[in-house]
C-alpha cells in the first residue's frame, strides 16, 4: 500500500511527524543558481584562490542573493572554499558564480603560487640560520 507515492511505512506517521516541503523553507537546488552550467566560464578556479570584490562595485547589474552574498563577504579576500563554507553551497556552483562575477567585473581573483615559484628549501634553511645567529 502507498499513500501519494510514499511507501506504507510513511501512512503510519502522526501528522506532527510529517515533513512538508514548506517546512523546509526557501530551498533553491545549485543547478538552478547557476542556470544549469556545471563549468565556470573562465578556466578553473582552484580551492585556494583568493577572491576579493572590486574597490568601485556600486549599483552593479542585478546579481543573485548568492552573488551579492559573495560580493558583500570578500571585501576581505576569501579562498574560494571559505566562500563555499560560508555560503553553504558546493564549491562547484561557487566556482561557476564567482566566475559570473570575475566576467562582470565585480570581483578579482589571486592564484595561489606555482611550486617553481615557491623559495627553494636550501634558501629557507639559509634563511633560519641567518635569523638564529642574530
Amino acid at each position: 500500500m502507498t499513500t501519494r507515492g510514499y511507501p506504507a511505512v510513511l501512512a503510519n506517521l502522526d501528522e506532527e511527524d510529517a515533513w512538508y516541503d514548506d517546512d523546509a523553507g526557501p530551498v533553491v537546488r545549485p543547478y538552478a543558481m547557476t542556470s544549469g552550467r556545471t563549468r565556470p566560464v573562465r578556466p578553473e578556479l582552484d580551492l585556494i584562490s583568493q577572491v576579493t570584490t572590486c574597490p568601485d562595485v556600486r549599483g552593479a547589474e542585478p546579481l543573485s542573493p548568492e552573488q551579492t552574498e559573495i560580493i558583500e563577504r570578500c571585501r576581505r579576500p576569501l579562498s574560494v572554499a571559505e566562500i563555499g563554507a560560508a555560503l553553504n553551497l558546493p564549491v562547484g556552483t561557487v566556482r561557476v558564480l564567482v566566475g559570473d562575477l570575475l566576467d562582470a567585473g565585480l570581483v578579482e581573483t589571486r592564484e595561489p603560487p606555482l611550486l617553481t615559484e615557491l623559495p627553494s628549501e636550501n634558501l629557507l634553511e639559509a634563511l633560519l640560520a641567518g635569523l638564529r645567529a642574530l
